[in-house]
């Protein structure tokens, strides 16, 4: 697992191997603009922003699909860390679009081909 200030799509191809052969599981902190990245399970990189400083309420769980780069099926907006009724987000899936739009922004200034 890592903080990535940026990654190349090469990078997380290769992680993808590593991991389920197609995705990578990364938090964003939408506040401060960190990506976490190449860890199993989403609340083990939500465990280590926390203990960096993050807020609760900034992390929000993705799936990167490498192979998709550059299209809408790159970043699924689904994770466990998601289901959040005192933030009006009561499914896996983010549902605010605003918050969506944020987490696609930062992932486009982080992710490179």
């Amino acid at each position: 697992m890592k903080q990535v200030d940026s990654i190349s799509l090469n990078e997380l191809k290769e992680m993808s191997g590593n991991m389920y052969d197609e995705l990578v599981k990364a938090v964003v902190d939408v506040r401060l603009k960190i990506l976490v990245v190449d860890a199993g399970l989403h609340s083990d990189e939500e465990s280590f922003l926390l203990e960096e400083g993050s807020f609760q309420e900034d992390l929000w769980g993705v799936n990167l699909y490498p192979a998709d780069f550059g299209t809408e099926d790159f970043i699924e907006f689904d994770s466990m860390i998601n289901i959040r009724p005192a933030q009006n987000n009561r499914s896996r899936s983010i549902e605010d679009p605003v918050i969506q739009k944020a987490i696609r922004d930062i992932i486009a200034e982080v992710v490179y081909e």
